[in-house]
């Protein structure tokens, strides 16, 4: 990248944050390709996966909050993921009313095979930065989430 003026400008900063989005949009829409997913498909499994690893049990009703789906695109979402055996529905053993969403083990183990390549390659790029910067690129990373967020939910009420 060329050294200017506008080098780390908020408009830098935004085409890169852009520009990193594409790029890791495309590399999720080959997975997608490659295993006939849906990209609301792919997010909602990030999105099991992620509450998963934190401890927290992933229920329907906060996926469609979560990716901003109707009841009934959620329902045609897990319906795919559970026909392909991405994904099961378990009942909360301390309330049956209650419904849990759980990765399959293969699915994990699919996603990890396609993804480990990154992880790897993104490693390498980062092993020159210290933990000063890592942790300066983390409060970033953060703070551009929080602000898309922020805005994302001013703009869009949420659907029935």
């Amino acid at each position: 990248m060329a050294q200017d003026q506008d080098q780390g400008s908020d408009a830098e900063l935004a085409q890169l944050l852009r520009q990193l989005v594409v790029e890791t949009d495309r590399f999720a829409e080959m997975f997608g390709a490659a295993h006939g997913m849906h990209r609301t498909d792919l997010n909602a499994l990030t999105v099991i996966m992620d509450a998963a690893r934190r401890g927290a049990p992933m229920s329907p009703s906060q996926l469609a909050a979560a990716l901003h789906l109707s009841a009934s695109a959620t329902t045609a979402v897990l319906d795919r993921l559970e026909a392909a055996g991405h994904l099961h529905r378990d009942r909360d053993p301390t309330d049956r009313r209650r419904v849990e969403l759980v990765m399959a083990d293969h699915a994990m183990q699919l996603g990890q095979r396609f993804f480990t390549p990154l992880g790897a390659e993104l490693a390498e790029a980062w092993a020159t930065l210290t933990a000063r910067e890592r942790r300066t690129i983390a409060r970033f990373l953060a703070a551009s989430i929080d602000a898309t967020v922020r805005v994302r939910t001013r703009l869009v009420q949420p659907r029935p």
